[in-house]
């Protein structure tokens, strides 16, 4: 399935998707140093973020979190792309400044976790499909 939204942070990746409902402060909900969800009574709380695509409502919390998403890339713990409803100032200073591709206007009912994604930062796509799917359409077997 493709979706079209708004690029907010250039570049291309592919990956699985973690899917939550929930915003998300990465100042203090996110590890900086493991990538792993530290909010308590968060539906991702002890799962990690780090080489998926995290896929979330909307951001939320201290303008610190645009550095948090920094840290976590520099560590090498960070998302490989961010998917939004809609992406506020602090995800998007984030992933702009860390050169973490992201797109918001995406309705994210329709990406589940595990999913493959790829985002297409440049022209603000999504595309998701099986892993069985995506084998098929690059010409592979199942």
């Amino acid at each position: 399935m493709r979706l079209q939204g708004r690029s907010i942070g250039s570049g291309k990746v592919a990956g699985e998707a973690l899917v939550t409902t929930m915003s998300v402060s990465f100042f203090g909900g996110i590890d900086p140093e493991t990538g792993i969800v530290v909010e308590r009574g968060h539906e991702l709380e002890g799962q990690c973020i780090a080489g998926k695509i995290f896929v979330f409502p909307t951001g939320i919390g201290s303008t610190v979190g645009s550095y948090t998403l920094y840290r976590l890339k520099k560590a090498g713990k960070s998302p490989l792309a961010i998917i939004n409803t809609e992406c506020e100032p602090i995800t998007a200073v984030g992933c702009i400044i860390s050169g973490i591709p992201c797109v918001d206007q995406i309705p994210i009912s329709n990406i589940l976790t595990g999913a493959l994604v790829i985002v297409d930062g440049e022209q603000g796509s999504v595309e998701t499909h099986t892993h069985s799917t995506y084998a098929q359409s690059q010409g592979e077997e199942k």
